[in-house]
């Protein structure tokens, strides 16, 4: 088994563990982070790998062939999409979205916001870095208020 693997293995089977010693113990759990992914896309690992930085988080990776299906049951718009979607105490993130927009969202949990999203993969987003280039990108708040900008990140073009 490749190290990918094995640490999605790891990942998913102490994210279990958690839950049924909670669960067993009637106690309540901290915000649950469950990144749908492509098994085939391993950027995905590395952009959890962010979110988990400081040991803040622990995400649950789970593998999915059909990423379509999970994006429309979680209302990701469909130019929005980009290769994973985590579901963070109840709020959507699709994409490469910096660990500090989640946090942000997760203080402030504004009305009418169902998530967050970067659309596509732009180079140098969380889970992205490969060398010196740097996209321009967006991130983008939507849900049943319509769309509007989170944050903005220049890039180096």
């Amino acid at each position: 088994m490749n190290p990918r693997s094995t640490r999605t293995v790891r990942r998913s089977l102490a994210s279990f563990a958690t839950i049924l010693v909670a669960a067993c113990a009637g106690v309540a759990q901290a915000a649950t982070f469950t990144m749908y992914r492509d098994p085939n896309c391993g950027c995905c690992l590395e952009w959890a790998d962010h979110i988990e930085q400081g040991e803040k988080h622990e995400v649950n990776s789970v593998d999915h062939l059909d990423m379509g299906a999970v994006k429309t049951q979680h209302g990701v718009p469909d130019d929005l999409r980009s290769c994973h979607t985590m579901i963070a105490d109840g709020y959507v993130i699709e994409g490469h979205v910096p660990a500090a927009d989640v946090e942000r969202l997760l203080a402030e949990r504004p009305d009418g916001v169902t998530g967050l999203a970067v659309a596509g993969m732009p180079m140098g987003s969380p889970g992205m870095e490969h060398g010196d280039h740097r996209q321009p990108y967006q991130v983008i708040a939507f849900g049943s208020e319509g769309r509007s900008v989170w944050a903005n990140y220049p890039g180096n073009m």
